[in-house]
C-alpha cells in the first residue's frame, strides 16, 4: 500500500521536530498494519513535495526510521518497511503458565522490620494550603539558567564525555568552583581534594554514618532534632544520647558529660538555625565544642543545611572554619539553595576520609550526574548562584517578617515564638491546652496542611505543643491565607 500525505500530520506549532512527527507517523503506520513489512517507501523527494517541506527533512525522517530498525534501505532501489520490525513480543520461558499481573509478595523470606523507618513519600494534598516544615520555594528556582547551561553544553563538542562514567567523588569543575565558594561565603580553606558531591546531604550522612560508626558506639545528637539523620545512626547500630537545646544552641555541658562517662564516636550538630527549633549556636558553644572534640577525639558531623539565608545578623562562620586538627566533617547541600529535586550535596573533610567514601559511594551510587555537577559548576563560576541567593534572601526575609505579624496579630494569645534570624521557618509552641495534632487534625479539614509534631522529639509517642511553620515556600498572598485557617482552626479548638 502506497504512502500518501493524508496519513501523515504535522503540527508545527508543538515542539516535536518535524523530522520526528513524520518518523512517528510512519511507525504508527506500521504498527496499525496500514503499512505492510516489504511494503516500498516514496522517495525523499517525492514525499517532501506531497507535505510541502524540505526534503532534508524527510531525509532525516528516514534515517530515524533506520536508526531504530523499522526500514531497510537498498541502495539504487529505495527505502522499505522492514521485514522483521524492531518491535518483538516476548516468549514465554518454556513450562510457565502466563499470569494476568506480576506477584504481590516475595516467595522468599524478607524481614519488612528490617529497615522500620523512614516513612516513605506522601504526595500532600494538591487542593490544600501547605505549612510545609521549612522549604524553599521552588517558584524561584532559577530553572532558566540551568536549562541555559544545559543547552549550551549541547553544542559544546566534548559533551560526550561527561555522559560516560566520571569521577566518583563529582565532578573536579564543580569541586574546583564549590571549594572557591565556600572559601568566599563560609572562610573554609579547602581544596577540591576535601569534597565529596553527593546526591544532598541525607546521602553525605549516611556514608559518613557507615564509615565511622561500629554497632553500640556512642552518637551524640540534639533533642528535638533531625529524625532523619537519628534514622541513619540507629541503622548502623549507634547508641544515641540524647542533649537538650536551649536559645544559644545544642547544650554543651550535657555532651561534656557524657563524654566522661562514655567514649564517643560521633557528634551530629546543627549549628545554623537549629532543626526543628531555629536556634543558631553561640560563638562560645563552637569553640567549646571543637575544644571538646580535640581533648575526647570524637568526630562531629556539622550540618550546615541553610547557612546561606541569613535575614536579621551576620553569619557565625562555621566550626569547620576553625577547625585546626581534622574533627570536623562539614555537609550542606544546594537542596536548600535552589530546590529540593536539584540533588547536589557536598561533603568537606580531610582527604583520607573522602577517600573511603568515594569507595563506599562507588558500590552503591557509582558516580553523580555529570552533567547536572558541570551546570551547577558554570552557575557558581558565573556568579548565577551568588546572584539568587540575594534575591531569595530579599523575599524570604520579607515573607519572614509578613509571618511573624500575622501569627502575632492573630494568635499572639495561643502561641508563642520567637523571631528566628534565618532558615525557612518559626518555631512555635501551641499554649492553653493545645497539642500539634490537634491543630493539624484539624487544619486539615479546613484546607491546611500543616505538621502534627509527632517528628521532632526521639521516639515522642505524647502528642506535644510544638510545630515548625515554613514560611519560604508561601508568597504574602498565600501566608494570609494559611494563618487564616490556623486561626479559625484554633480557635474552634479552645
Amino acid at each position: 500500500m502506497l504512502l500518501t500525505e493524508n496519513w501523515i500530520h504535522i503540527d508545527k506549532t508543538v515542539q516535536v521536530p518535524v523530522y520526528l512527527q513524520i518518523a512517528n507517523g510512519i511507525i504508527n503506520l506500521i504498527r496499525q498494519g496500514t503499512l505492510k513489512p516489504g511494503s516500498a517507501l516514496p522517495a525523499s523527494r517525492i514525499l517532501a513535495g506531497k507535505l510541502a517541506i524540505h526534503r532534508q527533512t524527510v531525509v532525516a525522517a528516514y534515517d530515524e526510521l533506520y536508526a531504530q530498525s523499522w526500514v531497510d534501505v537498498y541502495p539504487r532501489k529505495g527505502i522499505y518497511v522492514a521485514k522483521n520490525l524492531p518491535d518483538i513480543t516476548p516468549r514465554l520461558l518454556q513450562g510457565t503458565i502466563e499470569k494476568s499481573c506480576f506477584a504481590s509478595k516475595t516467595y522468599f523470606e524478607v524481614d519488612e522490620n528490617k529497615i522500620p523507618f523512614p516513612d516513605l513519600f506522601k504526595p500532600a494534598n494538591d487542593t490544600n494550603l501547605i505549612f510545609n516544615d521549612g522549604f524553599p520555594d521552588t517558584r524561584l528556582a532559577p530553572v532558566e539558567l540551568m536549562v541555559r547551561e544545559y543547552r549550551r553544553f549541547a553544542n559544546y563538542h566534548f559533551t560526550s564525555k561527561y555522559l560516560m562514567y566520571g569521577p566518583e567523588h563529582g565532578s573536579e569543575n564543580l569541586r574546583i568552583e564549590l571549594a572557591r565558594f565556600l572559601g568566599e561565603t563560609r572562610g573554609l580553606q579547602i581544596d577540591p581534594e576535601h569534597i565529596l558531591i553527593a546526591k544532598g546531604a541525607q546521602m553525605a550522612i549516611y556514608l559518613i554514618a557507615q564509615l565511622l560508626i561500629s554497632r553500640n558506639d556512642t552518637v551524640i545528637v540534639a533533642d528535638p532534632g533531625y529524625p532523619a539523620a537519628n534514622q541513619v545512626f540507629e541503622q548502623v547500630g549507634a547508641s544515641l544520647e540524647l542533649v537538650p537545646v536551649d536559645e544559644c544552641g545544642i547544650d554543651l555541658d550535657a555532651i561534656e558529660a557524657i563524654c566522661k562517662k562514655k567514649k564517643v564516636r560521633l557528634v551530629y550538630v546543627i549549628p545554623h538555625h537549629h532543626r526543628p527549633t531555629t536556634v543558631t549556636l553561640s560563638s562560645e558553644r563552637r569553640m567549646q565544642l571543637l575544644e571538646l572534640a580535640h581533648r575526647y577525639s570524637f568526630a562531629i558531623i556539622e550540618d550546615d543545611y541553610d547557612y546561606d539565608f541569613h535575614y536579621s545578623s551576620s553569619p557565625i562562620l562555621p566550626l569547620a572554619s576553625a577547625d585546626y586538627y581534622g574533627s570536623i566533617i562539614y555537609i550542606g547541600s544546594f537542596c536548600k539553595t535552589i530546590a529540593p529535586g536539584i540533588r547536589i550535596g557536598f561533603m568537606v573533610s580531610p582527604p583520607n576520609l573522602i577517600v573511603q567514601a568515594m569507595r563506599l559511594r562507588k558500590m552503591i551510587d557509582r558516580q553523580g550526574e555529570q552533567l547536572l555537577e558541570e551546570a551547577m559548576a558554570n552557575l557558581l563560576k558565573n556568579g548565577d548562584i551568588g546572584r539568587h541567593l540575594k534575591k531569595a534572601n530579599k523575599i524570604y526575609h520579607e515573607r519572614r517578617d509578613i509571618l511573624c505579624r500575622l501569627l502575632q496579630e492573630q494568635l499572639g494569645e495561643h502561641i508563642n515564638f520567637k523571631i528566628p534570624d534565618g532558615g525557612f521557618a518559626v518555631w512555635i509552641k501551641y499554649l492553653n491546652g493545645l497539642t500539634a495534632f490537634d491543630v493539624s487534625q484539624k487544619a486539615l479539614t479546613m484546607g491546611l496542611t500543616v505538621n502534627n509534631g509527632k517528628d521532632y522529639f526521639y521516639k515522642n509517642l505524647q502528642p506535644n505543643q510544638f510545630v515548625r511553620l515554613g514560611f519560604a515556600s508561601l508568597n504574602p498572598k498565600e501566608l494570609e491565607s494559611a494563618v487564616g485557617i490556623l486561626a479559625n482552626a484554633i480557635k474552634k479548638l479552645v
